[in-house]
């Protein structure tokens, strides 16, 4: 298959495209001028078979006026371009199938979601998501849309994992406030290849919550990765502390909603990982 995707020097995507290729997958990738411009991007997306979008400025960084507007209109608008290229081309040379990265941070905190939630959050993540999603929502009807609602990625190369690992290591390790926040995390092994799944299963349509299984706070996580580096974790990451370092993004550590994957389980989808032990245990190996 020919699949674009955009995003390409992302996380994600610097795992998916070797997987992809490996499976003898065309990938072309799209790039950030292309995606604000629909002249140059009809061409790239003319005869694909899927389009990923993966698209997004980093999200947690100190929201300033400026920075809110560069993360929302980063998700927003190539996601609204893209829709616009797949619609406006003839159907027997427009993608099967769209696949978009969304985030967990759409649910309000401290209580279980599964996708039928609607109990959505207030605030600046939430309303960036609702409109990630919704600038998706007129694709072409013979267009399959799948929606991943990811949560924190973790994996060797992940930027909190390189964070956190040298200090463990050291036994400057800790729980971040109180610990009892959820902790909704997923293997980018798993990411990878739920992405994959959704390719080969022409029945996947819609939105996903794409976080493990297992339900865990920050304070077993920190716990289990202390544990599997045989290392003490007695310190504490205050909540002022955060504040003074992020404002307003702290509230991306500190305020998390409990999510479960109902649909890929029901659907049949098999975890790699899923629980925080095996998933640390692989990254740290």
């Amino acid at each position: 298959m020919r699949i674009a995707i955009s995003g390409s020097n992302g996380y994600i995507a610097s795992n998916l495209i070797p997987a992809l290729e490996r499976a003898n997958h065309i990938v072309i990738r799209i790039k950030r001028n292309e995606l604000s411009d629909i002249e140059r991007l009809a061409p790239i997306l003319t005869n694909t078979s899927v389009v990923i979008n993966l698209a997004g400025a980093p999200i947690l960084q100190r929201w300033t006026p400026e920075n809110k507007n560069v993360i929302l209109k980063s998700r927003v608008d190539s996601t609204e371009n893209i829709t616009k290229v797949i619609n406006q081309l003839p159907a027997n040379q427009r993608p099967k199938l769209f696949i978009s990265a969304s985030a967990i941070g759409i649910y309000a905190p401290d209580l279980v979601h599964t996708e039928s939630s609607h109990l959505f959050a207030e605030g600046f993540v939430s309303e960036v998501v609702n409109q990630w999603e919704k600038a998706s929502e007129n694709l072409n009807p013979d267009v399959r849309r799948v929606i991943f609602r990811i949560g924190l990625i973790l994996g060797r190369e992940a930027k909190t994992i390189k964070s956190l690992l040298p200090l463990f290591r050291l036994g400057l390790g800790g729980k971040i406030a109180n610990g009892k926040q959820p902790f909704p995390f997923i293997h980018i092994d798993d990411v990878v290849n739920a992405m994959l799944w959704t390719i080969q299963n022409q029945r996947t349509q819609g939105i996903y919550n794409l976080v493990a299984p297992e339900n865990v706070d920050n304070n077993t996580f920190t716990k289990t990765l202390a544990h599997l580096l045989k290392r003490p974790a007695i310190f504490t990451v205050p909540k002022f502390a955060l504040k003074i370092a992020l404002g307003e993004a702290s509230s991306l550590l500190l305020n998390n909603p409990q999510v479960y994957p109902e649909r890929l389980m029901h659907e049949g989808f098999q975890f790699s990982y899923p629980d925080i032990k095996s998933c640390i245990a692989e990254i740290i190996r």
